[in-house]
């Protein structure tokens, strides 16, 4: 590893406190360094990290983690916190299986106080633990960080309501790296934005609130001219959305100012109530293609740090042919619109946000709201295309049945990122729609193995079906299955007489492979492909197994819920000719991060994993 001035010696929250404040920001120019370097070369999230470097660094500086408790929401930026805590050398193997977590897990380090990967709970999970605290009557500090982006979740605003009513100690840090919310204006406003944030004026007061506190008539004085303050302050301000849930309001704040930084942290904890500190930040700070194209260096697969191009051609996806297809939809009938969570670009639908804008909706990171959005727009004659990653739609269950289902509206779902999706884990594995999508009745559950089914299926769900219709798709690019059989719900793409694979989504090419290296040995293998799980078509499953006695059923979903055990008990509850069933799938584990290549390696959902349960069977 490069040897940096400070930045190898950074092992703990007492080497971090040694520092001069020259010396911080010499810390920080090496972090950044270290990340560009390090994410270049492995992929990651980039942008989100550069953009909090010096705040991380505050925050480690005047909290200690191996005792306080720091919730980085989301957890993209926390790459920074895993440097500062003795975790630098594990960069080398980043989001690789059995190495770094891109998130933070408390498995990894004591440090990490939860797990992290979804937007908005941060604050929840944070008044939780200072709910603990007080409860147990011990003695640590809480803090949350999270970005203006986790506020468009409407948890969060859930969570601060809660926390400000509660008086908990708690510190909130808004990382504002885009807009301000509740923004002070006027002259009034800036003047008191600069007073408070001198440290002659928060230390006068500080000191001022302690003397008042040591009697009781100081007590009533300190009470009196508090609320007199608040009332020529609301006078002349409109108050912040934070000061009227219950929060002390800090900012805003140069989020690059270590030293500020710092002294205002100190100061929120002197407070002993719920503090809000607004910190302004520059996403991609310091690294000039990122704060360019902050979206772009998001999340990044290896890339060139000099020039900022991606070491390998990007390729057509899913997600790119997804969005092309429902353009030229949208061409065709003007009551298709296109809906997503903050993942417009993710989704691919930067298309259709450009060339249909007014049909266009990003509701932010608010799943829950999307769904419900979308069947207020069916119920009243649109036909909305609700675009969303797998991982996310778990968060809008409620809604898929309240609103789209119980009285069915037209609404079709777009459920991407289906199946494993590789690096991020846990928290990212599209890996239990399968069961939760295909429990809700009148739910049609599409699944495409290739791009020109993708396109098929979108114009079958959109102009052919009722109800709610979920195609899902996984990340990434088509396999060498490219023959279009959506037509048909259940197709025979390999004949067979001894055994037979039951398959679906992309899963169709490693059965297909599978059963071409078990003919290699004398083993006749037939793969039955399903292009709709739900409702699951069982006579004709029936039909196409044609008293074959033998069958796997492989599934890149957990095993609750799942195709296969709706299939065995099918068989079971049909007692004639009961053939013999393994399921291979990931059980009731939750799936760690690493290659979709591997984790499908390690599961045996590749093709040498279903090759041989062929031959066990």
């Amino acid at each position: 590893m490069e040897e940096y001035s400070f930045l190898n010696l950074i092992k703990s929250h007492r080497d971090l406190t040694a520092l001069s404040t020259v010396e911080l920001n010499v810390l920080a120019a090496e972090i950044r360094h270290f990340l560009i370097e390090k994410v270049s070369a492995a992929g990651g999230h980039l942008a989100s990290n550069l953009g909090a470097v010096e705040l991380t660094i505050a925050l480690h500086r005047v909290f200690d983690t191996r005792k306080d408790r720091i919730i980085f929401d989301v957890g993209h930026q926390s790459y920074v916190h895993k440097i500062l805590t003795g975790r630098i050398s594990g960069f080398d193997r980043l989001r690789k299986i059995d190495g770094l977590s891109g998130f933070m897990r408390p498995q990894e380090s004591v440090c990490d106080p939860c797990i992290t990967g979804h937007a908005s709970n941060s604050v929840s999970v944070a008044l939780g633990m200072a709910r603990a605290r007080t409860l147990l009557n011990q003695d640590y500090s809480v803090v949350a960080v999270i970005g203006d982006g986790a506020l468009t979740g409407g948890m969060a605003y859930e969570a601060l309501n809660d926390a400000g009513e509660s008086g908990e100690p708690l510190i909130v840090i808004l990382n504002d790296n885009e807009r301000s919310i509740s923004k002070n204006v006027g002259a009034i406003a800036t003047h008191l934005e600069k007073l408070r944030l001198r440290p002659k004026y928060l230390e006068k007061k500080s000191n001022f609130h302690r003397i008042m506190g040591m009697t009781g008539a100081g007590k009533v004085i300190d009470k009196s001219m508090t609320k007199g303050k608040d009332a020529v302050k609301r006078f002349f301000l409109k108050p912040t959305i934070f000061e009227n849930m219950g929060f002390t309001y800090l900012g805003p704040v140069d989020g690059h100012d270590i030293s500020t930084l710092e002294y205002l942290l100190n100061f929120a904890k002197t407070l002993h109530r719920p503090v809000l500190i607004h910190a302004k930040t520059v996403k991609g700070s310091g690294y000039t293609f990122s704060e360019e194209h902050p979206d772009t260096f998001h999340g990044v697969a290896a890339f060139d740090p000099k020039t900022g191009v991606p070491l390998c051609k990007k390729r057509e996806s899913f997600s790119s042919v997804f969005g092309d297809e429902l353009c030229e939809i949208a061409k065709r009938d003007k009551r298709v619109v296109a809906i997503t969570a903050a993942m417009e670009h993710g989704t691919g639908l930067e298309g259709f946000a450009c060339g249909f804008p007014e049909r266009f909706f990003d509701v932010g990171i608010a799943e829950e709201h999307a769904v419900a959005m979308a069947a207020g727009m069916a119920r009243q004659g649109l036909v909305p295309v609700c675009a969303i990653y797998s991982s996310f739609l778990q968060r809008a269950y409620d809604m898929l049945i309240h609103d789209v289902s119980i009285d069915p509206v037209h609404v079709v779902f777009a459920v991407d990122r289906a199946g494993l999706v590789g690096e991020d884990g846990a928290t990212h594995h599209g890996v239990f729609d399968v069961g939760f999508l295909r429990q809700i009745p009148g739910m049609t559950v599409l699944c495409p193995s290739n791009f020109n089914e993708l396109r098929s299926m979108m114009r079958s769900a959109i102009f052919d079906m009722n109800g709610a219709v979920a195609v899902r798709y996984p990340r990434g690019c088509e396999w060498d299955f490219v023959t279009d059989t959506s037509k048909q719900t259940v197709s025979v793409i390999g004949e067979g007489k001894d055994c037979a694979v039951i398959a679906y989504g992309t899963m169709v090419n490693a059965a297909r492979d599978a059963a071409r290296l078990a003919k290699e040995v004398g083993i006749n293998c037939k793969v039955v492909k399903l292009n709709r799980i739900s409702p699951l078509p069982k006579e004709e499953i029936l039909q196409a197994l044609d008293g074959i006695s033998h069958i796997v059923v492989p599934e890149d979903c957990v095993r609750g819920g799942c195709v296969g055990e709706e299939i065995s008990t099918f068989f079971d509850q049909n007692k004639s000719n009961l053939p013999k069933i393994d399921l291979i799938n990931h059980g009731n584990d939750f799936v760690t991060y690493g290659s979709i290549d591997e984790l499908h390696r390690r599961i045996g959902l590749d093709t040498e994993g279903i090759y041989s349960m062929i031959v066990k069977v």
